[in-house]
Formats: C-alpha cells, structure tokens, sequence
C-alpha cells in the first residue's frame, strides 16, 4: 500500500530572516524550520533523549545543541551526532515556489 505524502504551505520566505528559525505545528507534530545561509532545513522539535523541545537550542554549524542536556542533531538530516540521544528527529523536506514555503509530509 502506498503511503501518501503531500507538501503542505507553511510560510512565506520572508517570515524566517537569513539565520532565523521558525516554530510550527502540523498534526500536532512541533516542527522547527532553519534558515542557515539562505538555505531552509526543517525538522521535528522533539529531542529524542527526553521529549523536550530543541528548536530553541544554539545552532553550531550544521547542529543545533539541545539546550537542556546537550544532545545534537544535524539540521539537514535529523541525525542525532551526539549523546544522550542516540535515536534521529524527523527531517523533512522543503520546497519554495513563489516566495511560498512548502513541507512534505
């Protein structure tokens, strides 16, 4: 059976300034989208060592550092590089048309 993914407008460009961040929530999944240099990276706002948020975390490069025990994540894949997370957040992709920014999900 075949899933269905769709992308869903999010935002428009300008609403997430050159090394911001943006806070969403789409079926009730809290999702942080990165604008770093220009380039948009999305994923899931849930650490995964503890549940709490780590969109609010300091960006270090390509990772953002989860502010309460410092586990990281890399932005443009989710992947969790550093203890006490060993397990990834969600990534998700991103698509801009128009000015318009879309997630796939």
């Amino acid at each position: 059976m075949e899933e269905k993914t769709e992308f869903l407008y999010v935002a428009q460009e300008q609403d997430i300034p050159l090394n911001e961040r943006l806070f969403i929530e789409i079926n009730e999944q809290p999702i942080v989208i990165f604008n770093l240099g220009g380039k948009l990276f999305a994923i899931g706002d849930v650490c995964t060592h503890d549940n709490g948020p780590v969109g609010d975390g300091q960006v270090d490069g390509y990772e953002v550092v989860c502010p309460r025990h410092g586990a990281r994540f890399d932005i443009r894949s989710g992947k969790a590089t550093k203890s006490p997370a060993f397990r990834d957040v969600p990534s998700y992709q991103i698509k801009v048309e128009d000015g318009k920014i879309f997630i796939k999900i």
